[in-house]
């Protein structure tokens, strides 16, 4: 089959279109033939091997231990392992696996779910990761409520466009921060103000829960825009080589004691609870991811350059 291999780190040009072999299911998984995979920012700090914190934490000192990247994809099973109970032969499924950017994958079975058949296999290879995330800072560290006062930054990212949809879905005033040429695509996914960060400050409002995606503002900006007991969830960002957004984080937590302000960050992680959540938002109309556009499988790497550079306008997509 073929399939996007990395053997060492580097630019995105180190993600080369090879063949690999095909794999089989074990016991409790499920093969899938891919139809489409989800490109988030995880693929591009995973190619470069930046921040080297992610090599400490065992995704390989000197080159990646999983050579075939991508995490979410949708497609069509296959074969089934022993055990599987959840889906079989010929059902169209979405999910999260290790090398997704493939022909092939292979998935265990509680990390798979039925494709809505109101969302093609792009939108639905969009949703996990990135969904998954948005939905973990808003509930379970926001702690998001009905009628608080939400802003989102990095509206139109990959996050960020799902943050805006949810926050709106669990009842929340939502704004979103974007640049010029998104702003459309912002209100389109039911953000009821947008900020223009070309030409507006953010902080002229107060909010109650701050989601930063983008990475780029400092402690004492973000806590100018929160009300008096105001939640800050920092999800993922820039940073130094060695750790990343991190850096951000360890500040957040040792700045958090002294103040009234709650300032948290976001490590997340797949959870099967997330996914039969944006399942069923997916089914009901809830939850529609936003496609920037999508790339053949062998342009993996100019997927993850597009992405990088901060050009797309909600989710890239791969199809192999």
């Amino acid at each position: 089959m073929k399939a996007i291999v990395q053997d060492r780190y580097g630019s995105p040009d180190v993600l080369a279109l090879s063949e690999a072999g095909r794999p089989s299911p074990a016991a409790g998984e499920v093969l899938v033939r891919v139809h489409a995979a989800g490109v988030d920012a995880g693929v591009w700090h995973l190619t470069t091997g930046q921040p080297y914190l992610l090599r400490l934490l065992g995704f390989g000192l000197r080159r990646p231990k999983q050579p075939v990247r991508g995490l979410d994809f949708a497609g069509t099973v296959e074969e089934v392992g022993d055990d599987v109970t959840r889906v079989r032969p010929g059902d169209e499924v979405f999910g999260v696996c290790e090398g997704a950017f493939a022909e092939h994958a292979v998935a265990k079975q509680e990390l798979v779910a039925r494709k809505p058949e109101r969302v093609s296999f792009e939108e639905a290879a969009a949703v996990l990761v990135s969904g998954g995330t948005a939905l973990q800072a808003l509930q379970d560290v926001g702690r998001v409520r009905p009628g608080q006062r939400v802003l989102v930054i990095g509206a139109a990212g990959g996050v960020g466009s799902f943050a805006v949809q949810l926050a709106k879905a669990f009842g929340a005033d939502v704004t979103g921060v974007c640049s010029t040429a998104k702003t459309d695509l912002v209100r389109r996914l039911g953000a009821g103000h947008v900020v223009d960060y070309t030409r507006e400050d953010f902080a002229a409002r107060r909010y109650d829960l701050i989601l930063d995606t983008a990475g780029l503002r400092s402690l004492t900006d973000l806590r100018r825009a929160l009300t008096p007991r105001g939640t800050l969830v920092i999800v993922g960002g820039e940073g130094g080589k060695w750790l990343g957004g991190i850096e951000r984080v360890f500040r957040a937590a040792l700045l958090n004691p002294f103040v009234r302000h709650r300032l948290c960050g976001l490590v997340a992680r797949v959870r099967p609870a997330d996914l039969e959540t944006l399942r069923e938002l997916l089914e009901t109309g809830r939850l529609t991811p936003a496609l920037d556009r999508t790339y053949p499988l062998a342009d993996a790497a100019a997927a993850v350059g597009h992405l990088r550079a901060g050009h797309a306008a909600g989710k890239v997509v791969l199809l192999p």
